[in-house]
């Protein structure tokens, strides 16, 4: 069926406008390409589009997209062209695939180059094959010596340059640490370390898997003139012997000067598994929990952090393992053999740890350290008067931390 359209009786934008409202769910197209030209070049000329208001235009446009079924984009295109002479439609001229410089013998005369060099950057590749036609004579190189720098990457991306050769730079497995997740055998000694930092001082905080007893110091910068006594004092500051030392892959820990320390202690080193984030999930809940929760995240001056460390040793890490309580998840396997953790039990890690060595009637003590020792630090003050004590404490550390700001900005 064809349609013939004729508007021969819109003679004015008003009538237009009366017939774009009263056939909005009318479609009319028109069906070549032709037709359509002609008929936005007829509109364009018969209500002289130029010279009409922006408000008529509007409805010109809108008429000619709801007749030819172009987009507005379209349209705007074609009114213009229409407006600066006929329109017509553009004659489609094939573009002529020019000569190709570089055959496909060339490129394989530069794989092969890349070959025996291992892939050398563009400049030097340039300078090769420049040699073996004007040094060494090589006639088969006269063509591709002339390539330019640029263009021989060009090349090396030709579907007929093959790139499964090419040696690209090798991960290399430094052996330091064991990658694996820590395995603590339900025994204290397996800790997990990591690194919080607050502007210009870090906090290293390292917590026991089993107990939960943390221990977390605070040093002005992150270099091995104040990590490594600093490390050396935590695993010192544990009151069971340390075994298992864990961390994620961060250059503080797994580099050779702590290496060295954890092999002089007989200390076994291990790190996290690529895309494995519950590996070290223990200690990254507490540096939220325990760490930002108690020291903020405003910006402290690295002159705080003496002070900072002495507040910790002497208040903070004993609060967190004598006198503030923590959650301890009871496993249960599902039949589908998934295990599911509840948390049913809530004591101090020195009330774990007093738990475990009467459950298995072993104590993980240290020579050095006693049961008694650590019963009189328990039952010297109470939980709200240590806390307390913490409290007034922390208040004297910020003003000073504040004073000291202040004093670094005048």
């Amino acid at each position: 069926m064809n349609t013939t359209m004729d508007d021969s009786r819109l003679n004015n934008i008003s009538e237009i406008a009366d017939f774009l409202k009263s056939s909005k769910m009318l479609v009319l197209k028109l069906n070549s390409t032709k037709e359509r030209y002609q008929f936005i070049d007829k509109t364009i000329d018969k209500f002289n589009y130029s010279k009409i208001k922006k408000k008529e235009k509007r409805i010109i446009i809108h008429y000619l997209t709801k007749i030819t079924g172009y987009k507005k984009a379209q349209i705007m295109r074609l009114i213009k062209r229409s407006c600066l002479g006929k329109l017509v439609k553009k004659k489609y001229l094939r573009t002529i695939a020019y000569h190709r410089i570089y055959t496909a013998t060339d490129i394989k005369l530069l794989e092969r180059t890349d070959e025996y060099h291992n892939r050398l950057n563009s400049m030097a590749t340039k300078e090769i094959l420049r040699r073996e036609y004007e040094v060494y004579g090589m006639i088969k190189f006269q063509n591709i010596s002339k390539v330019s720098v640029s263009h021989i990457n060009n090349l090396r991306h030709r579907s007929i340059y093959r790139n499964y050769w090419v040696n690209g730079t090798k991960s290399r497995d430094i052996p330091i640490g064991i990658t694996e997740a820590p395995e603590a055998n339900n025994q204290p000694g397996s800790i997990r370390v990591d690194t919080v930092h607050q502007r210009n001082v870090f906090y290293i905080n390292a917590v026991d898997e089993v107990t939960q007893w943390e221990i977390v110091v605070c040093i002005p910068e992150i270099n091995e003139y104040y990590l490594l006594p600093v490390l050396e004092q935590i695993l010192k500051d544990f009151p069971f012997i340390i075994f298992n030392f864990h961390s994620d892959r961060g250059s503080e820990f797994i580099n050779y000067l702590v290496a060295e320390i954890l092999n002089r202690l007989l200390i076994r080193q291990t790190k996290s598994r690529s895309r494995h984030c519950n590996d070290n999930a223990l200690v990254e809940g507490k540096n939220g929990s325990v760490i930002r929760k108690n020291m903020g995240y405003h910006h402290i001056n690295q002159q705080s952090a003496k002070t900072i460390n002495t507040y910790l040793q002497n208040y903070f890490n004993p609060y967190l393992n004598f006198h503030r309580p923590c959650l301890f998840p009871e496993d249960k396997v599902l039949p589908n053999g998934q295990t599911k953790h509840t948390y049913k039990q809530a004591m101090t890690p020195f009330t774990k740890l007093k738990e475990i060595s009467k459950t298995t009637k072993t104590s993980f003590l240290k020579s050095e350290q006693s049961w008694s020792e650590l019963d009189k630090i328990e039952k010297e003050f109470s939980d709200n008067q240590f806390a307390e004590i913490l409290r007034k404490e922390e208040k004297k550390l910020f003003d000073f931390i504040l004073l000291t700001s202040n004093k670094s900005s005048v």
